[in-house]
């Protein structure tokens, strides 16, 4: 594959033919060196004090809890709280990133967590991650009744072509939960 121009692209045919010739190896370290490319434009596109500061204000429900995340340039928008109705029972809502809650996510770019306003006791959180197809996202729905800890309601995420596509809803039972 060759590029006359150092300032134009290769037609797409060409990208893809040179692709699927490379070797296994060849073709593992390319699919790195395009997830940390994408990483790289996350964290150098975009005005992430602007976003997070648009994610409070638009990123939670009337139930105090977050709302579904959401693509922003090259980040996805990661709402998360919990809302307390006593020491021992709260609402909450998280994303979790890979099977990984976005805090502990290596993917994560920053996150600020403040308390919720009003009178609830609680927190709300944005959080960043770059937008890297193939990521999986589920966003975690429970509560806690004196200290034992359930999950209510899932919807599962994955980035596909630079998007977020839905890809399951469940709600979970104590049956489901065998």
């Amino acid at each position: 594959m060759t590029v006359s121009d150092p300032g134009s692209s290769p037609d797409p045919e060409s990208v893809v033919s040179f692709v699927r010739a490379l070797a296994d190896d060849d073709l593992h370290r390319l699919a790195e060196v395009v997830r940390q490319v994408q990483i790289e434009r996350a964290i150098d596109n975009g005005d992430h004090d602007a976003i997070i500061a648009a994610g409070f204000e638009s990123g939670f429900g009337r139930d105090g809890l977050g709302v579904l995340p959401w693509v922003e340039g090259s980040v996805i928008v990661c709402p998360g709280g919990m809302v307390s109705k006593s020491k021992t029972s709260h609402r909450c809502r998280f994303v979790s990133v890979d099977d990984v809650w976005v805090w502990d996510s290596g993917l994560l770019l920053r996150e600020d967590k403040r308390s919720s306003p009003g009178t609830t006791e609680g927190f709300r959180a944005i959080a960043l991650v770059p937008l890297v197809d193939g990521t999986e996202l589920d966003v975690v729905t429970g509560r806690a009744r004196s200290g034992q800890h359930s999950v209510d309601h899932v919807v599962s995420y994955e980035v596909r072509g630079g998007e977020l596509i839905e890809v399951s809803q469940r709600h979970v039972t104590p049956a489901n939960m065998r």
